[in-house]
């Protein structure tokens, strides 16, 4: 550990992964007191995340304290490809990510995290993916003493906590319409829901999961999704956030069999559908899933006085029949100043790869349209 002092907070570097395993209770206090923490910094979800996809020497826990109390926290992991940098823990497969900062203090915590991380960031480039608008790290990012830059990241889907009739309302007539008609084939297939006890989380994964492949099978299933350790994350971060009230995994029968399964992450903010898993053959039987989750999901959301309803990151075609809210997601780089052309170079290679991401997608189309045409001349 390394530490430094500020005003009357202390400011404490930890690499000990044995200090995280132990920091649950309190990190889990300061987690319920941010208002703008997600279900992606809980104690439960960053600790699991570390145990599977973690690298040893790689932790880097910059801690805040008033006295003997947790008041500030970021959860970071060093990385050094495509360069050094400081990167939030969670990687890939988390959706969004924040620092805690408790709101009694934040006019303190605020300028101690982001002087901790500056000290902290003296051979890398701090890059924070996937922060929420709103964001406590905003704050981090306006009060740093370096060098930053500021990307646009992933695009996220959210709908404001209302009653399923009344988010029904929102769609154009037609299709709503057509949501009452497949709500209706629905309910008269007999479809049960079955919220998941802790104790039977690690079955109720793998169901989830098996059914989240056969669903995706030769659709191009996320490879990760696959993975052992991403079972292995997955079930263990599920176990503990069902039993802190942090997370649910909701199985709906069909005949006494699980014909479909779906984790969500819960925080004050939002709920948030993480994954979910469905047997085609429902098709078979009419029966739409998606719009049975997000009925299911709103009515929890409601009940438990969570004013969103989040799909998280991704905008597929079936999100924008509900008329969501769009949000987009910041990256925020920063750097001291000594290392303000690395940030650059990053930034810029960041830019440049997103440029031609673009390209890609503006041409695919245009490819697609001449291989059908090219098609139809063969056949002629």
């Amino acid at each position: 550990m390394t530490a430094g002092c500020t005003g009357a907070l202390s400011v404490t570097l930890c690499r000990d992964p044995r200090q995280f395993a132990a920091l649950a209770e309190e990190w889990n206090r300061l987690l319920r007191a941010c208002p703008t923490a997600t279900p992606f910094q809980s104690h439960a979800w960053l600790h699991s995340w570390w145990l599977s996809y973690g690298r040893e020497g790689r932790l880097r826990l910059l801690l805040v304290r008033r006295g003997e109390e947790l008041v500030g926290a970021a959860a970071l992991t060093l990385v050094h490809r495509p360069l050094p940098l400081l990167v939030p823990l969670g990687g890939g497969i988390t959706d969004y990510f924040d620092v805690l900062v408790d709101p009694g203090h934040a006019d303190q915590v605020v300028p101690a995290l982001a002087q901790g991380l500056h000290r902290a960031a003296r051979g890398a480039v701090v890059d924070l993916r996937e922060v929420r608008p709103g964001a406590s790290a905003e704050a981090v990012f306006e009060a740093w003493p370096g060098a930053r830059a500021k990307l646009a990241d992933s695009t996220c889907m959210e709908l404001p906590t209302l009653p399923f009739d009344e988010l029904v309302k929102r769609m154009p007539a037609s299709g709503a319409q057509r949501v009452r008609a497949k709500l209706r084939k629905t309910d008269a297939a007999g479809i049960e829901e079955h919220e998941v006890t802790e104790h039977e989380v690690p079955g109720a994964v793998r169901t989830l999961l098996r059914l989240h492949e056969k669903q995706w099978r030769g659709r191009g299933v996320t490879p990760e999704h696959l993975k052992p350790r991403f079972a292995e994350h997955l079930t263990r971060a599920t176990r503990r956030m069902v039993r802190a009230g942090e997370g649910r995994l909701t199985e709906f029968r069909l005949d006494g069999k699980v014909v479909a399964a779906n984790v969500t992450l819960l925080s004050a903010a939002l709920s948030g559908g993480y994954l979910y898993g469905a047997d085609p053959d429902l098709r078979d039987r009419k029966v739409d899933i998606a719009t049975l989750l997000l009925r299911y999901e709103t009515g929890r959301a409601l009940a438990e006085g969570r004013p969103v309803v989040s799909f998280l990151r991704g905008n597929e075609p079936y999100k924008n029949h509900w008329r969501p809210e769009t949000v987009v997601n910041q990256r925020l780089l920063l750097s001291t100043n000594a290392l303000a052309p690395l940030l650059r170079l990053h930034e810029s290679q960041l830019t440049g790869r997103e440029r031609a991401v673009g390209a890609l997608r503006e041409a695919l189309p245009a490819a697609r349209d001449w291989r059908a045409r090219l098609n139809e001349l063969r056949v002629r």
